[in-house]
């Protein structure tokens, strides 16, 4: 990796089926940063189990997530994919983060509130603080750059505030080390493309996820052809036609979600494809949603499946990921410790 690129570090959770929303959301993004980024890609399964993972399927989750990062066009060779929990200073630098963010600020993180719920008492501790081992996942590496959707962006602002405090509150020890004015830089985010948040397909309000109970919600990477078409033909609409100017999407979340799906796919602006697709019924546009969502992810499915079939292959991939990324991640930790003042090697 050349210490001259910016330094990019995203993550993929696994926690059941890949779907439309984090190809959309995460990965086509991540392929395409390759080119001017030096990319470290995660599959974040620590972050998987702040609620409960049957150990099995955690598993094969974890492979599956792998698989699908290489089959979407990764370069498991020129970049770095990992799984978290190989590398410890995740888990170590998240313990330091607990003890320099603050309760207010994780108080104020909006997805806590909305996975937890009613049942917010009963919720893990893990939960709750993820927000920490995110910017751990982060800063670990001294990324400069980090591809959120607009969900995450409130998480990312936090990895920023608590970075500006370390900075803050260890400013003495880091120049007495000569660790530089700065320690960890406060990462900016990454957010481009139509379709940066993608919603389900029964509910243009919700965010498309993989826990919703009703698989028709969702366009998953393994759906075969016969599925994605079934799915998309029930989608939600409304019954006025699909318009020709973008401001004719107010109002309208289940159109506005459809079109970005749409222009995503098939490389477009929502605007070039309301001029394609303005004044036409949705059951057109709906067919030719679904051919361009077969094209793009019927081979990735496939690739999935043939890299699923060699489970030592992805096993040995995330094996040499967790090596290089200890490399980068090691010193880094070192110096952390030494700053804060703990004893070293």
């Amino acid at each position: 990796m050349s210490a001259n690129r910016p330094r990019v570090f995203s993550g993929v959770q696994p926690t059941g089926n890949l779907h439309l929303g984090n190809y959309l959301g995460a990965i086509t993004k991540f392929v395409a940063l390759q080119e001017n980024h030096d990319c470290l890609y995660c599959v974040v399964d620590l972050h998987a189990i702040t609620v409960w993972q049957d150990p099995k399927e955690l598993e094969h989750n974890i492979r599956e997530v792998t698989a699908a990062f290489i089959a979407a066009g990764i370069d498991p060779e020129a970049h770095i994919i990992f799984n978290q929990s190989r590398v410890s200073g995740h888990a170590e630098l998240a313990w330091i983060f607990n003890c320099v963010s603050r309760m207010g600020w994780l108080n104020r993180m909006t997805q806590f509130k909305e996975k937890a719920g009613k049942h917010r008492e009963n919720a893990s501790v893990g939960l709750f603080a993820y927000p920490n081992l995110m910017a751990a996942d982060i800063l670990l590496y001294r990324a400069t750059h980090v591809p959120v959707g607009d969900d995450q962006k409130q998480h990312l602002e936090l990895s920023r505030d608590i970075a500006q405090k370390f900075n803050s509150d260890f400013a003495e020890s880091i120049a007495a080390h000569g660790f530089g004015e700065t320690f960890f830089p406060l990462p900016e985010p990454l957010i481009a493309g139509p379709a940066t948040r993608v919603m389900s397909l029964r509910d243009g309000t919700a965010k498309m996820s993989k826990s919703d109970p009703s698989d028709m919600t969702r366009i998953n990477m393994m759906d075969d052809a016969d599925t994605i078409a079934q799915k998309f033909r029930k989608a939600r609409t409304d019954p006025e036609p699909l318009p020709s100017e973008e401001i004719g999407l107010e109002g309208r979340p289940e159109a506005e979600n459809l079109v970005g799906i749409y222009a995503a796919l098939a490389a477009k602006s929502k605007a070039e494809t309301l001029t394609e697709f303005g004044g036409g019924q949705f059951s057109a546009f709906k067919q030719a949603l679904t051919e361009v969502a077969v094209e793009t992810l019927g081979p990735i499915g496939a690739e999935t499946k043939r890299l699923m079939d060699d489970p030592s292959h992805i096993d040995s991939i995330l094996s040499d990921g967790a090596v290089r990324a200890h490399a980068i991640a090691d010193p880094i930790m070192r110096e952390t410790k030494q700053t804060i003042g703990l004893l070293t090697d």
